[in-house]
């Protein structure tokens, strides 16, 4: 009889989905008794994951036809329970998962490219309004679309996840590596902000951006500046074609015109008042 991966007939023997859960909270008692913090993934209903980032998660893994046949079996294990510790890190996924015996997962994701990060914050600028809409997923459909994009969001492709799982399964992506990518779904409905530590970028860095928008914008607001068509229209005067703007005066020209002194208004309407008073005097002299 064949042997494979340590089993005689090619595969490891049947373990009802009871029987794996008691051997798993057997072994996690073990290790939290030897002081290891230990994460299960626990599901409630169907519903793997419920906020957009976990939805995002789960929608970008089963967008890629790699991924298809294994993914079924994934959903199963982790809604049933079988992956009873996840961590995630910086650009990596350790976790255990409950099947014929306890296996160790690991899963790598590589760092989102320094230019494609760059591109991503430049769209999103001034469009998230705070940290909490942010992690919360709430904005607008295009900085949606910017981020699930498949060619120039932030989820990653096949191509930046590497997997490895101690079973004797030796496809790329085992059912227990299935599991606990959806796993990493359900983890980030509770921190959303994992997912950019697992793609090794500063999220607070799209809310810098944010403000930096939104501040030259408002230092760049125009003020009251007329253009040279304007004024000739405006005052009935012909400007120069050089004389794009109205710009404020200069200094020395501004000194100079208050310091100018004005003729008193007083004495204009004193003389006016004395003409009309030696007017009819002098035609009376005339009649004499």
């Amino acid at each position: 009889m064949a042997r494979y991966g340590g089993y005689y007939g090619g595969w490891a023997p049947y373990v009802s989905v009871g029987e794996r859960r008691r051997q798993a909270a057997k072994k996690v008692a073990a290790m939290q008794k030897k002081g290891k913090t230990v994460n299960p993934v626990q599901i409630e209903g169907r519903a793997i994951a419920r906020t957009f980032w976990g939805k995002a998660w789960c929608d970008n893994l089963e967008a890629y036809s790699d991924f298809e046949n294994r993914l079924p079996r994934g959903r199963t294990y982790v809604r049933n329970g079988s992956v009873v510790d996840l961590q995630i890190g910086k650009g990596e996924v350790t976790a255990l998962v409950s099947g014929s015996s306890l296996y160790k997962v690991k899963i790598g994701i590589h760092a989102l490219e320094k230019n494609r990060w760059e591109a991503i914050i430049g769209h999103c600028s001034g469009q998230i309004d705070s940290l909490v809409e942010l992690l919360q997923g709430k904005f607008s459909r295009g900085v949606m679309e910017i981020i699930t994009c498949k060619e120039r969001g932030l989820f990653p492709s096949p191509k930046h996840i590497s997997m490895d799982c101690s079973c004797p399964d030796w496809a790329t992506m085992c059912k227990h590596v299935a599991a606990v990518l959806y796993g990493v779904g359900a983890r980030l409905d509770e921190k959303p902000e994992l997912f950019f530590q697992l793609r090794n970028v500063d999220h607070s860095e799209l809310i810098t951006a944010a403000g930096t928008a939104t501040a030259v914008a408002r230092t760049a607001k125009p003020g009251k500046v007329l253009k040279s068509s304007n004024l000739s229209g405006l005052f009935g005067i012909d400007l120069d074609s050089g004389s794009a703007t109205l710009d404020a005066p200069d200094s020395k020209e501004t000194s100079r015109i208050a310091t100018k002194p004005r003729k008193p208004l007083r004495s204009a309407v004193v003389k006016r008042t004395k003409a009309k008073k030696t007017r009819p005097k002098m035609r009376r002299a005339r009649r004499g």
